[in-house]
């Protein structure tokens, strides 16, 4: 029996998860996806062209693999039917490679108008949201109230969507909101009714079933481990488990199931929306890693958060999820520094810590300075080519985080990658 490697995220989203489920897939047959939603940016590059994925696994493009929508992600139809269009016109009909879990909920119209009527709520304290409707979908899942995929094959799925409906109109009287979803939701019923033509499965069983056929399975995480609704930044998160754990209750395996769980990080650290960041750059420094580093929301557009390497956030991460290897991203964007700070410590009231603590709006990084290697990477392709100082850069977080860095990415392209 086959056991599922996983691709997750280490930081605050946007490592590249896009591109490096891209590159792996040729190793798989089989490309899921376990938790999140729309909110997901995931990033592809090749044959000049750029595409960004929300809802479907970053596999799609290649044609012989079959990719899934398990049953922990929240889906707006909208959305993934305009994705799917999008897609097609570049790779032709995917129905044949694109499964969709009867267990995923959906995002309705009125929980994007929840969500934006509470953001707005929020005031100064909001907490960035997309405004997609991912918190509430998420919630009328766990308050069991949400409708599902599989609902749609339902002879009372009108009846099923009016009464919830009629509950977020409650739940809306209590804001200052306001709001009209007629056109959204006609476009939502229309895309409803295209989604029928990709199969709706029991995942559970299908996924379990590859494994126990020894077919190759590969879970994608989205968003980032420090995002984690019980073990990131609170409140400050998202809404899903984003580590290695939620590949179990996301896709329905057992943790014996898991193999091999591959950790994506930039050679920096970004962040959108608001929340701790403790190796925030906001000077000179901060804007030069964006503007080099391209750091704009690939879902929202919006300005990343831009700093140095987080170690003890690092460590964290790949302690919680049982990383055992490694892929660093974004390694060119370092290309033309003296010198690069990692954090390798904080400072608490007086006090030095080497992990991550709760109280992670009230710490001081604690740097140590590496030699900048001053060398354009892009061109690389073998890892003996690259300058000392970036093997020592990379020597320095395998030693930290006791884990192997196992692909270098030094440009967008899915070509553009140092395999180790």
């Amino acid at each position: 029996m086959s056991k599922l490697d996983v691709v997750l995220g280490l930081q605050w989203g946007d490592e590249g998860k896009g591109k490096v489920v891209d590159v792996l897939t040729p190793g798989y047959k089989v490309i899921a996806r376990f938790q999140g939603g729309p909110n997901a940016g995931h990033s592809l590059k090749f044959d000049g062209d750029g595409f960004v994925l929300h809802t479907v696994p970053s596999g799609i493009f290649r044609r012989d693999s079959m990719n899934i929508i398990g049953n922990g992600v929240v889906l707006d139809p909208v959305i993934l039917m305009d994705e799917i269009k999008s897609i097609e016109e570049k790779a032709g009909d995917i129905s044949g490679r694109l499964q969709i879990s009867k267990r995923t909920q959906l995002i309705l119209p009125t929980h994007r108008v929840l969500d934006a009527a509470s953001e707005a709520a929020k005031g100064k304290s909001k907490i960035g949201s997309t405004l997609k409707g991912i918190g509430p979908a998420y919630m009328d899942k766990t308050g069991r109230n949400g409708l599902r995929v599989g609902d749609l094959l339902s002879k009372d799925f009108q009846k099923k969507y009016e009464a919830l409906k009629l509950k977020h109109y409650g739940l809306l009287s209590q804001y200052d909101y306001s709001y009209d979803i007629s056109e959204y939701e006609s476009d939502w019923m229309r895309a409803v009714e295209e989604m029928k033509r990709f199969r709706f499965i029991d995942s559970e069983f299908v996924v379990n079933s590859y494994l126990d056929d020894d077919v190759p399975v590969l879970a994608e995480g989205a968003q980032g481990s420090m995002l984690d609704i019980d073990f990131g930044t609170y409140p400050f998160v998202t809404s899903s488990n984003t580590m290695a754990a939620g590949v179990c209750t996301g896709l329905g395996i057992a943790p014996s199931r898991v193999g091999k769980v591959m950790g994506i990080f930039k050679a920096y650290c970004t962040r959108v929306g608001s929340g701790p960041f403790p190796t925030e750059l906001s000077d000179e420094t901060g804007e030069r890693l964006r503007q080099t580093g391209h750091e704009f929301g690939a879902t929202t557009g919006r300005p990343r958060r831009c700093g140095w390497l987080d170690m003890p956030a690092l460590k964290y991460a790949v302690m919680s999820s049982g990383v055992n290897e490694l892929i660093m991203m974004k390694a060119d964007v370092l290309n033309d520094f003296d010198v690069i700070k990692v954090a390798t410590a904080y400072s608490i009231g007086g006090r030095i810590v080497d992990h991550f603590p709760y109280e992670c709006d009230e710490v001081t990084p604690v740097y140590t300075e590496f030699k900048g290697w001053k060398k354009d990477i892009c061109g690389v392709r073998d890892y003996d080519a690259f300058p000392q100082e970036l093997k020592d850069y990379v020597s320095f977080i395998e030693k930290e985080t006791r884990c192997p860095v196992r692909i270098i990415s030094v440009g967008p392209d899915r070509k553009e990658i140092v395999l180790r």
